[in-house]
């Protein structure tokens, strides 16, 4: 149940019955009461946060005042330089002559630079190759970084006074020189990357010192880029001022960004684990836990081994958490939005939450100094798709297989049936189709949420129930190509062998058989479903499946009904038609049809269920004696008083009463039918009240027919009068009396008899 459910439900749990009504007073002051303190709680935090706004917007001010006293401080210092100058005797003479000794000092230390430059350069090199020997520790970093900084130094220094100086035309040449440089840092940035890149396993093998040195490298490049940022922030707002302090502008005068490297390295590191347990998640779903336990393990090793060798004010422990967790979320929001993940990942990523939480509490995180939240606080959300993953994949199962099914029963092959271990026809889908709701149904209870299995369960008995009309629906359609006179019945028997194939499918679903301890398929499904619901619920789903049990008798018996249409359409057509007529008399045609109905029940004893093999011999005598019934209104019917129609209506009874009996006794049957021959023979009974208004004298026909109506109440007045037309003497006097009698004979409606299909 959604959680927008809530309130609703707790209201109707406080107001089961109607003597709760009583409790409404109270309740309603108990929710004002409620309510009251909670607005009381958000005025008090409501207060606290306009202060801590106003704080800050305080500190903000202060912080503005401050900026503008060192601003109006710095305008001090340098209108004081500038009125000093005034103050001392000969100071341009004073000025220029201490600019030329510092320049000439720049120039003679700058040379000496040059100078040794490559030779320093190659120290360098020889370091490194000693480096590369041994890049587990790189004894050699500190002396290679402070060296490299150094000429680093001297190339921007370099660089800038070309730059600044009136004659440019060495500037490519000097740029030629320091190319063997970029080399060399080139190759000292490839042993920090590689220091960095395995900096947990340098912990993990006590390797302190080459930790520590790496640390110090980062921190001097760190402070350096701070200076090089300050630098350009003050140039860039006091450009004049700067530029008259060359304390200011000399080192080094490019971000080099060697922190912001080292933070992308944490993630360069951990990104190939995340990697490979993307490819084992999709795996091996239910093994999240396992696969991440490398990610738990990663910080831990920080924060035992690594916190301690670190500069604290980079709170290590922190960072790393920090760059991990938001790798994490990525990851599962980025898996969480596949349009292709699979209801097993789903659940294992909803219960992964809660876990991963945990185990970030054991490292000392609560779940509220995770930022953002590891799957964006989308549990409620996540679980209703889950869910619908479910219901999609039931859908889409339940989709295809029908639309095998309905390729088979139009195309009708002689090989899409199966025959189960009892040799009775089925379909080739049942089985796989009650596999699927039952590993669905393991699935959502997988989730231990009764709201998501409810939903599952809803879906499912929707699909069943569909998939009942959409058989119906195509037996019906594909049963009206053969009931035209001028059909072509090729094709017919295997159309009957599909009708039995769905019949028996329908008796598989239902079948149970508690003295073998053996349920059928929807019983099966009521014990897995049980567990797995509220019982509320469970009282709502018995409803459902008594509904879809009667379905599947409907339909079994709808494709009972409609084979043994289909026999008197197709074999009986000119059979029926000659009944009452002349060619009657001399016609053996009970016996002709007894003798088909005994060949179809041979041929589809053993492979129609033996429940339904008694229903069809029902149908068989009941679809006879209907069509005989209204078989008064053939063409050319009549009962002359000459004739003897009511012997020749006592040879067909005997006829049809003689296969009837006789399908109990027959060896091939025995243990496998046992249809009631009382009930038929009691149903057969209207012939002899047909035979009844047939034989009447014309005065006593009135109180046959009261006699027939009180008998049989759904009688119906349209038949009445074709049989009274059928007589040779026949007159509308007849005929109106009956119907006034008819409007005076009140007669109590019971259950449906023959006589409501006799039209």
């Amino acid at each position: 149940m959604a959680d927008s459910d809530g309130p609703v439900v707790e209201l109707a749990d406080l107001l089961r019955h109607p003597d709760d009504l009583d409790k409404i007073s109270f309740l309603k002051s108990e929710f004002t009461r409620k309510k009251a303190a909670i607005d009381g709680q958000l005025k008090i935090g409501l207060k606290d946060q306009l202060e801590v706004t106003q704080a800050g917007m305080n500190s903000i001010s202060d912080g503005q005042r401050t900026v503008n006293q060192i601003k109006e401080e710095m305008m001090k210092i340098d209108r004081l330089c500038a009125e000093a100058q005034n103050m001392i005797r000969d100071f341009p003479n004073i000025n220029l002559v201490s600019q030329v000794h510092r320049n000439f000092t720049q120039v003679e230390a700058m040379k000496a630079n040059i100078e040794s430059f490559d030779d320093n350069l190659k120290d360098l090199e020889q370091l490194l190759r000693e480096d590369d020997q041994d890049m587990e520790n790189q004894p050699n970093l500190l002396n290679i970084h402070h060296g490299l900084t150094k000429l680093r130094d001297i190339r921007d220094e370099a660089m800038d006074q070309i730059k600044r100086a009136s004659d440019k035309s060495l500037e490519s040449h000097l740029q030629d020189y320091f190319t063997r440089l970029d080399d060399v840092i080139e190759w000292f940035d490839d042993h920090v990357g590689t220091a960095c890149m395995n900096l947990i396993p340098l912990v993990q093998a006590d390797n302190k010192g080459m930790v520590v040195r790496l640390a110090l490298v980062i921190e001097e490049e760190e402070k350096s880029d701070k200076k090089v940022k300050a630098l350009q922030d003050a140039q860039r707002e006091y450009k004049d001022l700067a530029s008259r302090f060359k304390s200011i502008t000399s080192g080094p005068k490019q971000l080099r960004g060697y922190k912001e490297k080292f933070l992308k390295a944490i993630e360069f590191y951990a990104q190939p684990k995340f990697d490979n347990a993307e490819q084992r998640f999709l795996e091996e779903p239910d093994k999240l836990a396992t696969i991440m336990k490398w990610y738990f393990n990663d910080l831990y090793v920080v924060k035992m081994g690594m916190v301690d060798l670190m500069p604290k004010k980079w709170k290590i422990f922190m960072t790393y958490t920090d760059i991990y967790h938001s790798m994490m979320h990525n990851w599962l929001i980025k898996r969480v939005d596949d349009p292709n993940l699979s209801p097993p990942h789903m659940l294992s990523i909803i219960d992964w939450s809660e876990k991963y939480y945990n185990k970030m509490s054991k490292l000392g995180y609560n779940e509220a100094d995770l930022k953002p939240h590891v799957l964006d606080d989308r549990e409620g959300e996540l679980v209703r798709e889950y869910r619908q993953l479910i219901v999609k994949s039931v859908d889409e199962w339940m989709e295809r297989m029908f639309v095998a099914d309905k390729k088979s029963f139009t195309e009708r092959k002689p090989d899409s049936l199966d025959n189960n271990e009892h040799g009775y026809f089925r379909t080739r889908t049942l089985g796989d189709m009650w596999r699927m709701l039952k590993e669905q149904t393991s699935v959502a209870g997988d989730s231990g949420r009764t709201d998501v299995a409810e939903g599952v369960f809803d879906a499912m008995f929707r699909a069943l129930k569909s998939r009942q009309s959409m058989w119906q629906k195509m037996v019906d359609e594909e049963a009206i190509k053969y009931r035209s006179p001028a059909a072509d019945q090729e094709g017919m028997q295997f159309f009957q062998d599909w009708l039995v194939a769905i019949a028996n499918d329908q008796i598989a679903c239902i079948d149970d058989n508690e003295e073998a301890g053996q349920l059928g398929y929807l019983s099966r499904f009521q014990r897995d479903l049980e567990p797995l619901v509220t019982q509320k619920y469970f009282v709502h789903a018995n409803t459902e499946l008594d509904i879809l049990r009667n379905g599947f008798v409907d339909l079994g018996t709808h494709c009972i009904t409609t084979f043994v249409s289909l026999i008197f359409k197709v074999d009986f057509r000119s059979t029926v038609t000659d009944f009452f007529t002349p060619k009657w008399y001399n016609e053996l045609a009970m016996k002709r049809i007894a003798t088909t109905f005994d060949d179809y029940v041979s041929d589809y004893a053993k492979v129609l269920h033996h429940s339904l093999l008694d229903i069809l011999i029902e149908e068989l005598a009941d679809e006879l004696l209907v069509h005989y019934l209204s078989s008064v209104r053939n063409k050319g019917a009549k009962f002359r008083r000459s004739d003897p129609f009511n012997d020749k209506l006592a040879d067909d009874v005997r006829a049809a009463f003689e296969f009837f009996q006789s399908v109990n006794t027959k060896p091939e049957l025995a243990n496998v039918v046992s249809v009631d021959f009382s009930l038929i023979k009691k149903k057969w009974e209207v012939v002899r009240r047909m035979a009844g208004l047939l034989e009447a004298d014309k005065a006593t026909v009135v109180a046959v027919y009261e006699d027939f109506k009180r008998e049989f109440w759904d009688l119906q007045l349209s038949w009445v009068e074709s049989v009274l037309r059928a007589r040779d003497d026949f007159d509308r006097s007849m005929l109106s009396s009956v119907k006034a009698k008819a409007g005076q004979v009140y007669v109590q409606r019971g259950p449906e008899t023959i006589m409501s299909k006799v039209k």
